[in-house]
C-alpha cells in the first residue's frame, strides 16, 4: 500500500507525463516519443490507484487487467491499419459503457447515501450526466463503428421531426435528472435507467443522421466524448487524475473535431447534432460522360515524360496496402530527377492522419508529403497527379454543386493538372456514396485494378 500523499504525487506526475504525451503528438518525428509517455503515465496511474489506501481486492483487480490486456493486445495485433478507425470507434463504447456502469455503482454504494444536503444533491447530478454521456457514446460509437465496418449504410438517415424529437427526449431527460435528485435511497433507479435507454437512443439517432463523408469528425467528436465520459466517472469516485485525463482527452478531442469541420466546411454544431440545418437544397447534378481507361505501359510512360508528379493516396491505398510499392516508385522517379510530392487530405482515408502513418510506415520522407493548403495551388503547374484510391477528397462536386452531399467541402483540386491518373478497382462511388465527376474530365484517365499491383507493374515499366 502507498500512502495518500504518496499517491497525490503519482497522479500529478502521471497528468504531466499525460500532457507531454498529446504535446508530443504535434508532429511525426517527436510522436513515438508522446506515445511512450502516455505509455508510462498510464502504468503510474493504475499502479498508484491499485496500490492506493482504501482498496482492497487487489489480486481481483490485477487479475481482471491481466486478461483484459491480453485481450487487447490479441485483438490489436490482428486489426489492419485500414481498420483502425472501427477499432478506435469500438474502444469509444467501451469508454462510454464505462462512464454508465461506473454511475450505476456509485449511485448504489451505500457511502452516496450517507452524504447529506447540497453534496449529495451536487454528486447525484455528477452521477446523472456521467450515465447520460457515457450512454450517448456508447450506442453513439457502435452506429459509427457499424458504418466504417460497411455493416450500416453510409447514407445519413434523415428522418421528419428528428431534431424535435431529440430535443423533447433532452427535456425529458432534465426533468428525470430533477426527480432523481429528490429520491432517497436507491429509489431513483428506476429513473437512472429510464434516462439510460433515452440517451442510448439519442445516441444512435444523432449518429445515424450523419453521413459518410462526415465520419472521420464523429469519431473525433466521439472521442471528445469519451473523455467527458471519463471526467465525470472521475467527479463520480472523487479521483483527480481521472478528471484531468478526461478533460485533457474531451477537450483535445473536442478542438481536433472544430479544426477538422474548418478544413471540411463543415458547421461544428451541424455534425455534432445530426446534421442540424446541413441538408442541400435540392437534387444533386446528374453526372454524365465517358471514362477513358489506360494501361499501365501508358502510365509509366507518363511519368518518364513528366517533371513534377503529385500522388494523393486515399482509403483505397490502406486497403492495398499499396505504400510500400508507391514509396519504390518515388525513390525512382526522385532518382531520374522528378519532383515528387504527396498531397494529403485532412480527412483522408477514415481517421486523421491515416494517410500519414502509413507513408510513415512505408518510410517516406516528411518533408515531401504536403498537406491540402500547401499542394492545391502547385497542381496547376504539375504534368501528372496520380491518385490512388482516392474518391471523395478529389471530387469536383464539391465545389460546384450546392447540392451534392460533399458541397463545400474543400478537396484537392487534382484536375487543375495537366494529367490525372486514377487508380480504382471499379468505378464505384466513394464513402459518401456520391459519383464524381473527375472520372470524366478529358484530362483523366482511369488505371482499373488493385493499387499494389498497379504500382508494382507501373516500377516494371519505370
Amino acid at each position: 500500500m502507498i500512502s495518500a500523499q504518496i499517491q497525490t504525487a503519482s497522479y500529478l506526475f502521471a497528468s504531466i507525463l499525460f500532457i507531454l504525451s498529446l504535446g508530443g503528438l504535434s508532429s511525426q518525428t517527436s510522436a513515438k516519443r508522446g506515445v511512450l509517455y502516455g505509455i508510462v503515465g498510464m502504468a503510474i496511474a493504475i499502479l498508484s490507484t491499485v496500490l492506493g489506501e482504501g482498496v482492497e481486492g487487489q489480486i481481483y483487480i490485477v487479475t481482471a487487467i491481466a486478461i483484459a490486456s491480453v485481450i487487447g493486445i490479441l485483438v490489436a495485433r490482428k486489426v489492419e491499419m485500414t481498420n483502425m478507425p472501427q477499432l478506435v470507434a469500438i474502444l469509444h463504447s467501451f469508454v462510454g459503457l464505462a462512464a454508465v456502469l461506473v454511475g450505476f455503482g456509485s449511485y448504489l454504494d451505500p457511502a452516496t447515501h450517507n452524504i447529506q444536503g447540497a453534496e449529495h444533491t451536487i454528486h447525484l447530478v455528477e452521477v446523472f450526466i456521467g450515465v447520460f454521456i457515457g450512454a450517448i457514446t456508447f450506442t453513439g460509437s457502435i452506429v459509427a463503428w457499424g458504418k466504417l465496418e460497411g455493416t450500416i449504410r453510409s447514407k445519413p438517415l434523415l428522418y421528419p421531426g428528428r431534431h424535435l424529437v431529440n430535443i423533447l427526449l433532452l427535456i425529458v431527460c432534465i426533468v428525470l435528472c430533477v426527480m432523481f435528485t429528490q429520491m432517497h435511497g436507491i429509489d431513483g433507479m428506476l429513473y437512472l435507467y429510464i434516462m439510460t435507454a433515452i440517451a442510448c437512443f439519442i445516441g444512435v439517432m444523432l449518429v445515424m443522421a450523419i453521413g459518410g463523408a462526415d465520419m472521420p469528425v464523429v469519431v473525433s467528436m466521439l472521442n471528445s466524448y469519451s473523455g467527458w465520459a471519463a471526467a465525470a466517472a472521475g467527479f463520480m469516485l472523487g479521483n483527480d487524475l481521472l478528471i484531468v485525463t478526461g478533460a485533457l482527452v474531451g477537450s483535445s478531442g473536442a478542438i481536433l473535431s472544430i479544426i477538422m469541420c474548418e478544413a471540411m466546411n463543415r458547421s461544428f454544431f451541424s455534425v455534432i447534432f445530426g446534421g442540424f440545418g446541413n441538408a442541400p437544397a435540392g437534387a444533386a447534378r446528374e453526372v454524365t460522360g465517358e471514362a477513358v481507361a489506360i494501361l499501365h505501359d501508358g502510365v509509366g510512360q507518363l511519368l518518364k515524360d513528366a517533371n513534377s508528379v503529385v500522388i494523393v493516396p486515399g482509403y483505397g491505398m490502406a486497403v492495398a496496402k499499396a505504400q510500400y510499392p508507391v514509396y519504390e516508385m518515388v525513390e525512382k522517379l526522385k532518382k531520374d530527377g522528378k519532383e515528387v510530392r504527396f498531397g494529403i487530405h485532412p480527412v483522408a482515408g477514415r481517421l486523421p492522419g491515416h494517410m500519414n502513418v502509413l507513408l510513415a510506415e512505408a518510410n517516406v520522407p516528411y518533408d515531401i508529403v504536403m498537406e491540402m493548403d500547401e499542394i492545391n495551388d502547385d497542381l496547376s503547374d504539375t504534368d501528372v497527379v496520380l491518385v490512388i484510391g482516392a474518391n471523395d477528397i478529389v471530387n469536383p462536386s464539391a465545389l460546384d454543386d450546392p447540392n451534392s452531399p460533399i458541397a463545400g467541402m474543400p478537396v484537392l483540386e487534382v484536375w487543375n493538372a495537366k494529367n490525372v491518373i486514377v487508380m480504382k478497382r471499379s468505378m464505384a462511388t466513394g464513402y459518401a456514396g456520391v459519383q464524381n465527376p473527375l472520372f470524366f474530365k478529358d484530362n483523366t484517365q482511369m488505371l482499373y485494378g488493385d493499387a499494389k499491383d498497379s504500382v508494382a507493374k507501373i516500377n516494371a515499366v519505370l
